[in-house]
């Protein structure tokens, strides 16, 4: 008699239906290798001034510098080599998305479950300081908070906690109202249980499915503005470049034809962006049985 497969693995049969959705996943695996092993596999390492010349500045891709280097990729206007800043690059903003939207995910669910469970004036307070957070577009928000705490890899992903949180407290309170109303919670009310055992016993785990998928899309919307803002050049500092920074070094350049200083840095952030959204897009489809055809 075949034993009947768990929960997981049922989760992880369907996802691998999508071939779309495991191409994804490999790209991803990709590029996190490539970030966590950065410092091994990259040609140079932008962040050491040592070893950078301005005078391989702005060399096509194929071209070798002068100590002998070979920039598959050309380098940009301070002789940084854009193979190696993307690699550099990915790991800058990787740390970012995934940090920040950690983060946001405790407050917002902290914030999401007290406005459930215990609804009332507890309700009212947080979700109108949520309504208040969601009615300013969020890179407005993060322009703010860095212009008053200046640049910095902290400082970005403090911002972008601000602008995310938000976002989890409203999933999370819309789950938990649902779950909130059916028999099992009352059941442990009635059994006079503590309301910290009913919420992170029996309200939490029912609430985490929608918010891994929300979860998983706001990890490439914070890369997405973390480069936004480290464009503007009020993200992270030049001397730490995420894909952002470098986009931002060959701007000037791109009319002048040197336009592998913008692009291979755009591609590898498209690529991410891409990468984590098909994920994400199976990702809700296998954990709403509603989607599922």
């Amino acid at each position: 008699m075949e034993r009947e497969p768990t929960p997981l693995q049922r989760l992880v049969a369907d996802f691998a239906r999508s071939r779309l959705a495991l191409a994804g996943l490999a790209l991803l695996a990709l590029i996190l290798l490539a970030a966590v092993f950065a410092p091994l596999i990259a040609p140079q390492n932008p962040y050491d001034l040592a070893q950078l010349d301005v005078l391989d500045g702005r060399l096509p891709p194929g071209s070798k510098s002068g100590n002998g280097l070979t920039f598959w990729l050309g380098s940009d206007d301070q002789g940084r080599d854009i193979l190696s800043g993307i690699f550099y690059g990915l790991r800058i903003s990787l740390l970012v998305g995934v940090v920040s939207t950690l983060c946001a995910l405790a407050i917002g669910l902290a914030a999401g479950l007290c406005a459930a469970y215990f609804g009332g004036r507890t309700d009212s307070v947080i979700m109108r300081l949520v309504d208040i957070q969601l009615s300013f577009p969020s890179i407005l928000i993060a322009l703010i908070l860095l212009a008053l705490l200046g640049q910095g890899v902290d400082k970005t992903i403090f911002a972008l906690i601000m602008v995310q949180w938000a976002y989890y407290a409203r999933t999370v309170r819309a789950t938990a109202l649902i779950e909130r109303g059916k028999e099992y919670i009352e059941a442990a009310m009635c059994l006079a249980l503590p309301p910290a055992r009913i919420v992170l016993r029996h309200l939490l785990p029912n609430c985490l499915p929608p918010l891994i998928v929300v979860a998983t899309v706001q990890v490439a919307a914070a890369i997405a503005l973390e480069a936004t803002l480290s464009y503007l050049g009020i993200g992270v500092p030049i001397t730490e470049p995420s894909l952002g920074l470098l986009i931002k070094n060959g701007f000037d350049y791109m009319l002048a034809g040197q336009y592998w200083i913008s692009f291979y840095p755009g591609v590898a952030l498209l690529l991410t962006i891409v990468a984590i959204n098909l994920v994400a897009d199976r990702l809700r489809d296998v954990l709403n049985p509603r989607l599922q055809q």
